[in-house]
């Protein structure tokens, strides 16, 4: 016989609880000390755990419920058991249709589609202030970025730089056997990462109140959206405002060939079964680059593709003439002004056919990464239904975040200009901030793009080329790292920290970087550019020694030709 499962008495003061999440469903088995649910009060969320064997016969109050203390909530029995007590306020149906977002103590509701790095710290920021928060995410907690993007690459990339550290340790005194490369044991710290920080972001979510839904969202009205789950339940969400973060999808062209086994996307590069003994990287994006930086490595013989004159086409010129050299100096190698106009299958590999200045090349591969870039994902959400514009598959925004309908709001990849992750939680604040009663705008000047290449790249502002097609009167300013300190202790010489400065008001317009840091040090320019910062306030703002940081005080010198450790230009 099933017994009941009672709403706990979580503190001295708690009287009722509500239903914020169960993590088993009706047949689970479950075991004592499992959580069963998680219960949110009027100040905290807690985990519930199981306090015997058994099986979860039935749910009695589902989540988004609130009931008093010691009301049955579950029926708890042995394996095989069914009871035939009917789930609270929900009609017996194979499919469970049911409607949520009731007010609680008259707090503002939003609806946040999508828990990727937009989503999540809208829905976080919005709960902070004050508002009743739903989660619909469909897949799982971070998004693009931390399970098969930012995260899981830089694993890949941080375990090449060590690698090629190890390989250069003898120039530092250090002597090391042969390296080499635990394939299996990376995956398994990649999985380890992104399982940690997933987890966390779950976390983060419950200890701020916010409800959590497991489904697909589409709009029903501009009020409503309905959630379907991968079982078939559905619920409506009944919400006083929206934030849609659904993100992107990567992008295939319709090449010939792209669909064979073999032509992979950055998702499946990040867990490949083995290292690959060759490959071709269309697209000389920020992705292409990191991943010739990381499989370079590993030892994979590599050649990127580009249809742009240069890679990294939004970099200054200058900063991407030395990381181009530093590939080639890896052994990548780099066809710009290229494109792949087919793949078939050839013996034992994939022959890409490549369109070159130099004429038609045919090139055979092991694998084909193709990292030509992401598209908005609004597929299924039918924004149409709430009065939300879409142009060329982009929510239409303002600064502000807001869509064509006042009450509904977008961030992230599905309309930022900046396809980013740094980008989509920024937009996210915003958006919350402005659902809330706030006047917030998205200021995209300060936006730093960083690229962890080794050495790595980082850049905010305007470039050179950009700031003389503007009209202005711009000088630069230059400091090698071969004289820094720092970066000669580190034996990570190779790059430079260069300002782009307004010849009138020394104002900072654009710093851009290549060496070791520079994707740490960036924030030193975005700060800049945001605060209107001139060269006076930069040299005179004390720097540590011996860090790598002095490179941009020595840089913002040398605008002036007072650089203090590079001779004094005639």
């Amino acid at each position: 016989m099933p017994h009941q499962i009672l709403m706990p008495k979580l503190g001295l003061t708690m009287t009722e609880g509500s239903v914020a999440e169960w993590r088993k469903q009706v047949g689970d088995p479950v075991r004592k000390g499992e959580i069963l649910l998680v219960v949110a009060t009027d100040k905290l969320t807690f985990d519930v755990e199981v306090q015997e064997d058994g099986v979860l016969v039935k749910i009695l109050v589902p989540a988004g419920r609130t009931v008093s203390v010691s009301e049955p909530i579950a029926l708890l029995g042995a394996q095989g058991e069914q009871s035939e007590e009917p789930l609270r306020g929900v009609p017996p149906a194979e499919k469970m249709h049911e409607v949520s977002g009731n007010r609680l103590d008259g707090k503002k509701r939003i609806t946040v589609i999508g828990g990727g790095p937009g989503g999540y710290v809208a829905a976080i920021r919005a709960a902070q202030l004050g508002a009743e928060v739903t989660l619909v995410e469909k897949g799982t907690l971070g998004g693009t970025c931390l399970n098969v993007g930012c995260i899981p690459t830089k694993v890949l990339l941080h375990t090449a730089d060590l690698l090629s550290e190890i390989r250069h340790s003898g120039d530092l005194g250090i002597v090391v056997p042969e390296a080499s490369i635990d394939w299996g044991a990376v995956q398994k710290r990649r999985e380890m990462a992104v399982e940690t920080l997933t987890g966390g972001v779950s976390a983060l979510l419950r200890s701020n109140g916010v409800r959590v839904l497991e489904g697909e969202a589409s709009f029903l009205s501009a009020e409503d959206v309905v959630v379907r789950s991968a079982g078939g339940r559905e619920e409506i969400v009944r919400h006083d405002a929206a934030i849609i973060a659904t993100g992107s999808d990567v992008f295939i062209p319709p090449v010939p060939g792209f669909d064979l086994p073999g032509v992979i996307t950055s998702t499946e590069a990040l867990s490949l079964p083995e290292v690959p003994k060759s490959m071709v990287i269309v697209g000389g994006g920020i992705i292409g680059v990191e991943f010739a930086s990381a499989y370079s490595s590993f030892g994979t013989a590599l050649m990127i593709i580009e249809m742009l004159p240069e890679i990294l086409p939004n970099i200054d010129e200058e900063i991407t003439g030395i990381l181009k050299g530093s590939l080639l100096q890896r052994g990548v190698e780099i066809h710009t002004s290229s494109k792949v106009s087919g793949v078939r299958q050839g013996g034992t590999g994939l022959v890409v056919s490549v369109e070159t200045p130099e004429g038609p090349k045919e090139i055979t591969v092991e694998k084909v990464l193709v990292c030509v870039g992401r598209r908005p994902n609004t597929s299924g959400l039918a924004p149409e239904k709430a009065g939300v514009a879409v142009e060329r598959g982009r929510i239409v925004t303002d600064s502000h975040m807001r869509t064509t309908h006042p009450g509904i709001y977008a961030v992230g990849d599905c309309t930022s200009p900046i396809m980013l992750a740094h980008v989509a939680s920024r937009e996210g604040e915003v958006a919350a901030e402005n659902i809330m009663g706030g006047n917030v705008a998205m200021d995209y000047r300060t936006v730093p793009s960083a690229i962890y290449t080794s050495p790595e790249v980082a850049s905010v502002g305007m470039t050179e080329k950009q700031a003389i097609a503007k009209g202005l009167s711009v000088r630069t300013g230059r400091f090698p790292l071969s004289a820094n300190g720092k970066s000669i202790i580190m034996n990570d010489v190779s790059g430079i920290v260069k300002y782009i400065v307004d010849e009138k008001y020394g104002e900072i317009l654009g710093l851009h970087i290549i060496g070791p840091r520079a994707t740490d040090l960036i924030v030193e320019g975005a700060l800049a550019i945001r605060t209107e910062a001139t060269v006076d306030e930069i040299v005179t703002t004390v720097h540590a020694h011996p860090t790598i940081g002095e490179a941009l005080a020595e840089a913002a010198l040398a605008s002036r030709n007072e650089a203090i450790h590079l001779p004094r230009r005639g």
